[in-house]
């Protein structure tokens, strides 16, 4: 009996952690708000994690992006995007922690070169 209550508790730890990484994993759609010369716009990411590959897609103002160098681990993202405005490419560097349905962290960008960043908070979309 000693022993089935051992294993019994051992089992609910295990299961416990499990669904606490779950939770962490940053595959789902993704949602946060950016300002740039006072316009307010919303982005949308569609992360999927494989191990330590992070794949997906950037949406914004309409179009889609793939993302690059996208990477997971320890509860970490990181991908970068690069897009193009008026004939000029830029490259967004996004790093975050992922806890729950939230990821916060930094994006970097390069701007009359100059490195520039903000911070950047995304909600898992239900």
């Amino acid at each position: 009996m000693k022993r089935l209550a051992v294993v019994t508790i051992a089992l609910a730890f295990v299961g416990f952690i499990g669904v606490a990484r779950a939770a962490d994993d940053p595959t789902g759609t993704w949602k946060w708000e950016t300002n740039f010369g006072g316009k307010t716009r919303e982005n949308t990411a569609k992360l999927k994690a494989e191990g330590e590959k992070l794949t997906g897609v950037y949406v914004s103002a309409d179009r889609e992006t793939p993302i690059e160098n996208g990477t997971f681990k320890d509860g970490k993202v990181s991908f970068s995007i690069t897009r193009e405005f008026n004939n000029n490419k830029f490259t967004i560097k996004y790093n975050g922690t992922v806890k729950g349905d939230t990821i916060t962290g930094k994006s970097e960008f390069d701007r009359d070169g100059q490195a520039q960043s903000r911070d950047w908070e995304a909600k898992r979309q239900k």
